[in-house]
């Protein structure tokens, strides 16, 4: 998948009247996939290129800092499931303030037109663009039979009785319901780390544990959680803790322990994925390292059920 950045790299000249999927794609849910299909779908049958448009930083971090909201993935998550999606390309437009100014018409002309002159553009129901968000589907549509390309939307997308939206998905996953935040992104919500040294203080009572530094901003609240481990592309079952540790540690100090089945390797400096699959517990303290580690072995059983049932 060919990547470019507005406004220092030109467009690539393999691109042929380019079909474009415009928005932020956080989270890569039901709903962007349903436009990107449409996407490929028509610039395939016009011998077309498939083209997502997506802004970096997230425009938010820009015109109202104090309500942005964590996201879902990576710069580079984002691009890794663009490209799963079967996509050609990917052109990053580098938000700023200055480019938070530009009236549609203008962001329209400089970006859809001269930079990637586009064919056609696809956008979900409720997206909005230029100063003030003033820029609607209907002007946009209005702008294209101006300049020569067309545009179209995609209906909000429903899973059982929500819209899907990057919004809602956040919503769930602050409330540890991350099950049905897995359920409206169409995947386990995930976050990518390395593994980092610890205390070490889960082996000695028999659950070493992986811990996890991590770039990804939205967590799940503090609990404990069945989880899957992705290492070198094997997929691992798994249960793990994010929390302050309070049985073993009063620091204070936030933490993101994996305890991996069936699995005994060094893992310092190791790339790992952690996929939520469902909330077991909150996290609490106990009273001696007895009762927590009946707990855990407790917590792994029920993952382990839970496994079974979903044929994990």
């Amino acid at each position: 998948m060919d990547v470019i950045h507005f406004p220092e790299d030109l467009r690539p000249q393999r691109w042929s009247h380019p079909v474009l999927a415009l928005g932020n794609f956080d989270g890569v849910h039901r709903g962007h996939r349903k436009i990107l299909e449409r996407v490929k779908r028509v610039s395939s049958e016009r011998g077309a290129t498939s083209v997502v448009m997506t802004f970096d930083p997230h425009p938010p971090r820009i015109v109202r800092p104090d309500k942005a909201p964590r996201l879902l993935m990576t710069k580079a998550q984002k691009l890794e499931a663009l490209a799963s999606a079967g996509v050609q390309g990917t052109a990053i437009v580098r938000f700023t303030h200055e480019l938070s100014q530009w009236d549609p018409e203008t962001f329209v002309r400089a970006v859809l037109v001269d930079w990637l002159h586009v064919s056609e553009v696809w956008v979900g129901a409720n997206f909005l663009f230029g100063r003030d968000r003033a820029g609607t589907f209907s002007l946009l549509r209005t702008l294209g039979a101006r300049y020569g390309f067309n545009a179209e939307k995609i209906d909000p997308v429903r899973y059982k009785d929500f819209v899907v939206s990057s919004t809602r998905v956040r919503r769930l996953i602050s409330e540890a319901r991350v099950d049905e935040a897995g359920a409206l992104l169409g995947h386990q919500y995930f976050i990518d780390g390395t593994v980092v040294q610890g205390a070490q203080r889960g082996r000695t009572i028999g659950f070493p544990t992986a811990n996890v530094e991590t770039p990804n901003e939205l967590l799940p609240p503090f609990g404990v959680y069945a989880t899957t481990a992705t290492l070198d592309g094997i997929v691992y079952s798994s249960v793990t803790n994010i929390g302050v540790r309070p049985t073993v540690d009063d620091s204070g100090r936030v933490s993101i322990e994996t305890h991996i089945f069936n699995f005994d390797r060094d893992l310092y400096g190791a790339s790992i994925r952690l996929g939520f699959v469902q909330r077991l517990r909150d996290e609490r303290k106990f009273d001696s390292l007895g009762a927590l580690r009946a707990q855990i072995q407790a917590d792994c059983d029920g993952a382990r059920v839970l496994f079974e049932r979903l044929s994990l």
